[in-house]
């Protein structure tokens, strides 16, 4: 897929496979689990991409991957114009200023042995970005500030916050060190719905405040249509359509899009009885041994014999409209 200049994030043919090793004294390679497979995308500056799908379908994997968490099987992944799948371990943990994580769940990704204000100060130690301790100190209390907790909080450990209130830790540690990108891995759905919607609203507050980049990865459409500008639906480690929120949403393309979006709750009861549902036959195929041709084959109602053949190009249909279905 074409990228230009305005581009934050290139990422070209990735692929992550986790090998499977028999069980025996000595242990062999049998297999691999495809879990993301030949993937390309381009996140642009200022923008938020949401990745949507359902469980096991490689969504994290893919924000893993961009942040080197694994040894990428395959692939490059450009950000600010660097390859940085091909840096060293001390080059990567520089660059980790310019990109953070934020994780699902607010109860583990803190250490619960750290203060609040030592959990939000750790990356300004490790990256050296305060002077003085009167200026680590103001910088720990200006992020609990501009994440809505009390300075004062500081002192407390994780165990005594809520759910919410973690998760604006987290938030607050991966502002620390000022990146320009953010890649958040569900960070809402541990939380209460109206929660959630205290969370995304801040998200959004602090990316106009400090023109973050958002990889927003989420399995809630509803969620996902609210924060992003650009959404990609990823099947069994593939990306199946990539396009505009809108465009996505009033004229979905490919038949898997069109059943996750059928299946999203409408507010209203009428329109709500009355819409077709789609319902999706059989399981979603195993990632060590996907089907070949187009992996949604063997679910797809419109599937035809070709589809199990033949790999559908990914391709733009116009309007940046991307999309890989032999049958649109």
């Amino acid at each position: 897929m074409t990228t230009d200049t305005e581009d934050i994030l290139q990422v070209n043919n990735l692929k992550m496979y986790f090998p499977v090793n028999s069980r025996g004294i000595i242990p062999r390679h049998v297999a691999d689990v495809k879990a993301v497979d030949d993937i390309t995308f381009n996140v642009k500056s200022g923008e938020t991409l949401g990745i949507v799908g359902e469980s096991g379908c490689g969504k994290t994997t893919v924000g893993r991957s961009v942040m080197q968490v694994y040894d990428l099987t395959g692939g490059e992944v450009i950000f600010e114009g660097q390859d940085i799948s091909k840096l060293k371990a001390k080059e990567m943990r520089q660059m980790r200023q310019r990109m953070q994580m934020i994780f699902q769940d607010p109860y583990s990704s803190l250490n619960p042995r750290m203060t609040a204000g030592s959990i939000i100060g750790e990356p300004i130690k490790i990256h050296k970005m305060s002077k003085t301790k009167a200026e680590y100190a103001e910088q720990v209390e200006e992020l609990l500030r501009v994440v809505g907790l009390n300075p004062y909080m500081r002192d407390r450990y994780p165990h005594e916050f809520s759910g919410g209130q973690r998760q604006r830790i987290g938030i607050a540690r991966a502002l620390a060190v000022r990146p320009s990108l953010i890649i958040a891995d569900e960070p809402v759905s541990a939380l209460d719905v109206s929660i959630q919607a205290q969370v995304i609203n801040l998200m959004q507050d602090l990316q106009e405040q400090f023109s973050l980049t958002y990889m927003f990865i989420a399995h809630d459409l509803s969620v996902v249509r609210h924060i992003s500008d650009r959404i990609a639906v990823m099947y069994l480690g593939k990306i199946v359509e990539i396009a505009t929120r809108d465009e996505l949403y009033e004229n979905p393309l490919h038949p898997y899009t069109k059943a996750l979006l059928s299946a999203v709750p409408i507010p209203d009861p009428v329109v709500e009885r009355t819409r077709d549902r789609i319902v999706l036959e059989g399981d979603v195929p195993s990632p060590i041994d996907p089907p070949s041709g187009c992996r949604f084959h063997t679910r797809c109602p419109i599937a035809i014999d070709q589809c199990s053949e033949e790999d559908p190009e990914f391709r733009n249909v116009g309007n940046d409209h991307w999309v890989a279905c032999l049958r649109v």
